[in-house]
């Protein structure tokens, strides 16, 4: 079974990725993963990506793509995989399409923007340990301070609301036609996002299993 996941960010693609990851017993492949794997085993396209990180600049499309072919023909995708953060545009998918990947599932967590806004800006994080918390579901025992440590809970600049909406925009405009691509396929399964993973799972499966 070869899936992929789609949804804006902090739409919790990721949480229900590893969630199937393990019910389905197949891996999930991150973009973020996948490239510094290619670099840490000095793979020629991992050697192009580094070049391009180097200079500070994005990597190109030729060289993901690359990276994702090599990624997709290892023993443990033998199996089927799921995709977390790629295909992200309509080329992407296009380059997917024509290596011969046969996708079955392509999921897609719909979340509202302001209860992605909320979520999101919401979360604090202690600066000391790392232990992550929520003002509104995750509250520690005393305001701004983490239980374990005593650090300050601070927020993290990419949970600003400001950087939040910037990235909802970049969503909107680059990656959420993927939903109309896949629909036209006839692969797409839409899943409400649900107020906790249990029932978002819960969803994910039924929808998937039906």
């Amino acid at each position: 079974m070869n899936i992929i996941m789609l949804g804006a960010p902090g739409a919790g693609k990721g949480t229900q990725a590893a969630v199937l990851c393990e019910h389905f017993g197949i891996p999930t492949i991150s973009t973020g993963n996948m490239i510094r794997e290619a670099l840490k085993n000095g793979t020629e396209m991992g050697l192009k990506a580094k070049s391009y990180m180097d200079d500070g600049k994005l990597v190109p499309d030729e060289v993901v793509i690359g990276i994702v072919k090599e990624r997709l023909g290892e023993d443990d995708c033998k199996k089927g995989f799921i995709l977390d953060g790629f295909p992200r545009t309509i080329p992407q998918a296009e380059a997917l399409d024509a290596m011969g990947v046969e996708i079955q599932y392509v999921i897609n967590i719909d979340v509202a923007d302001e209860t992605i806004t909320r979520r999101m800006s919401g979360r604090r994080v202690c600066e000391n340990c790392g232990r992550p918390y929520h003002i509104e579901s995750l509250k520690p025992q005393k305001d701004g301070v983490c239980d374990d440590c005593g650090g300050t809970l601070v927020q993290r600049k990419d949970d600003h609301p400001d950087t939040v909406l910037a990235r909802l925009a970049v969503y909107h405009k680059e990656t959420e036609p993927l939903a109309d691509y896949y629909r036209k396929q006839g692969k797409l399964v839409n899943v409400e996002g649900k107020n906790t993973v249990a029932e978002t799972t819960a969803a994910v499966l039924e929808a998937i299993e039906a």
